[in-house]
């Protein structure tokens, strides 16, 4: 199994990398809190004019996985694993036109991210994988979700009939490729948050020297870089087993990825708001919406513990 990147690798994460800077910036993705819909529809068509939706079905996961490694690093909000992996299903997708959630019925209560913008759901249940109409549902927005770039509602039961749109072996598939490319975008929100504390730690002086020529700082800097890499080994792993590139079980190595980075996201997005000290926690510093996403990444498609549990099931 080869975790080196070739040229083109290199060049398509460079490629999305500069289009995220150019359009999905910092200051932009903020400005979405204060919107009634976080989703800008047009950067979503550029978005998905760049390939985004489609590259894990043309290319691979492979290469699905470093974008999406891009776009947990720069923030950008919307259900992006479920649109990516729901053209075979609900058209419009591949171009934007139309936004794809999941809806995951087991869980107590019922939540539907992005509940205002969200046009289909997709949900994986033992009889297959089932489509509904978002506008069917009954829900009560939440008014102070945690991240506030991703609003939430409880879906009140009961739910309305959905339609079978393949088999229980495609709804497996699907939440397992759904399961990487989540990992992939935790992967990028650790990165994201790793680089700003070094950013900040490089500017931040305090009797009279840089904060991150402290040892106690170099040390957390250093924990955040370690969990971060051992997360990429994890992700692309899973990434080479769903592409048949490597002998391990490709669920197995979903649940270890989702497992791995999910931990590097939250371990990092805490630690970077520690190295920020007192700041880091208000809404000026980017800091505690690296963590808030960690955290909202880490309840879609199955948490730590859950992907733990199937792993230990397998030893």
């Amino acid at each position: 199994m080869d975790f080196w990147l070739s040229d083109d690798e290199r060049d398509l994460q460079d490629g999305i990398r500069s289009f995220l800077l150019g359009r999905f910036p910092i200051d932009v993705v903020r400005a979405g809190e204060e919107q009634p819909g976080v989703i800008d529809r047009d950067r979503w068509r550029e978005l998905a004019a760049t390939g985004v939706f489609s590259v894990a079905a043309d290319i691979g996961m492979r290469a699905a996985v470093l974008v999406f490694e891009e776009l947990g690093r720069a923030l950008v909000p919307g259900p992006l694993a479920a649109s990516a992996l729901a053209a075979a299903w609900v058209s419009g997708t591949a171009t934007g036109d139309t936004i794809v959630g999941v809806l995951e019925t087991l869980d107590d209560p019922v939540l539907v991210e992005h509940p205002a913008q969200v046009d289909v759901l997709l949900i994986v249940s033992d009889e297959g994988l089932l489509r509904l109409d978002a506008s069917a549902l009954t829900m009560h927005t939440i008014e102070r979700p945690l991240d506030t770039l991703t609003p939430v509602a409880v879906v009140r039961r009961p739910l309305p009939a959905a339609t079978r749109v393949d088999t229980s072996s495609a709804a497996r598939q699907f939440e397992r490729d759904a399961v990487v490319l989540t990992s992939a975008l935790q992967l990028g929100v650790a990165l994201g948050a790793t680089h700003l504390a070094q950013e900040y730690a490089k500017q931040r002086e305090q009797f009279g020297r840089p904060i991150g020529g402290f040892q106690a700082v170099k040390h957390l800097l250093a924990d955040m870089l370690v969990k971060s890499e051992v997360a990429r080994s994890a992700v692309y792993a899973a990434a080479c087993a769903v592409d048949g590139a490597g002998t391990d079980d490709a669920y197995r190595a979903a649940s270890v990825a989702k497992v791995m980075a999910g931990e590097a996201a939250l371990f990092c997005g805490k630690t970077g708001i520690q190295v920020h000290g007192g700041m880091g926690f208000t809404w000026e510093v980017h800091a505690q919406r690296y963590w808030k996403r960690a955290v909202a990444l880490d309840n879609s498609f199955g948490i730590i513990d859950h992907h733990a549990a199937i792993i230990a099931a397998t030893l």
